[in-house]
């Protein structure tokens, strides 16, 4: 994976007010910690950091040019996102060296289709390998192609490109294929599928009617009695 290229200026002002600003800026708020080095707070540009994990995902290896005058190299460690405005929060960033090797977790893609009738279950989507920092593989493949119900994949089953060794047990699961359900076995399902959704429903009804009247505030006092106090 290439190196992306991205400034950074230090970050003067902590806690949740500061990052709330630095973000209406339109910068992320990370930290570069790593080699035994004191922390340093800093700040990315929001739109540049968030261009480069869309293409080279959350393994992404940076050339962080810092205004203070410090060049440094680092990874993601740990990336916060908002879920609902799907913006990055907070980012850990530790610092790397070339030709150093560093411990990650890869996603892992499923190639090719299975046999007919059958349901892949994907147990572990990543794995941890051990790579030299500057070539961290941005996803590894793994093939179920012409699989039968039954198979199954494992981390040692994975293509590991060159230079990369897995940090994980070879015989941990990857992927599954299992016989797909028949139309009589879906049907023969159905009824107890909606019998334990009634069930469910007149519990919520129970709880609701419970509820109605009850006294919800401390002790038995108003909301006057509390004021007042």
């Amino acid at each position: 994976m290439s190196e992306v290229k991205i400034s950074a200026e230090p970050r003067t002002e902590f806690g949740k007010g500061g990052a709330r600003r630095t973000r209406r800026a339109g910068k992320v708020p990370a930290v570069l910690y790593g080699h035994g080095e004191k922390p340093k707070h800093i700040a990315l540009p929001s739109r540049e950091f968030a261009a480069a994990i869309r293409k080279g995902g959350a393994n992404q290896l940076f050339a962080i040019d810092i205004t203070d005058g410090t060049q440094v190299l680092a990874l993601p460690k740990a990336i916060q996102r908002d879920p609902i405005r799907d913006t990055f929060e907070h980012v850990d960033l530790i610092l790397v060296r070339r030709g150093e090797q560093v411990t990650v977790e890869v996603p892992v893609h499923l190639t090719g289709e299975a046999a007919r009738d059958t349901l892949i279950v994907h147990d572990h989507d990543t794995l941890s390998v051990t790579a030299d920092a500057t070539k961290v593989p941005d996803h590894l493949e793994a093939s179920i192609e012409g699989l039968e119900a039954g198979s199954s994949v494992t981390a040692g089953d994975v293509e590991l490109p060159s230079g990369v060794e897995l940090a994980v047990d070879p015989t941990l699961p990857v992927a599954a294929v299992t016989a797909a359900p028949t139309a009589e076995q879906l049907e023969a399902t159905l009824p107890e599928v909606e019998e334990a959704t009634e069930e469910a429903e007149a519990e919520t009804g129970e709880v609701t009617e419970g509820s109605e009247g009850a006294d919800t505030t401390n002790g038995g006092e108003s909301a006057e009695a509390r004021t007042e106090a």
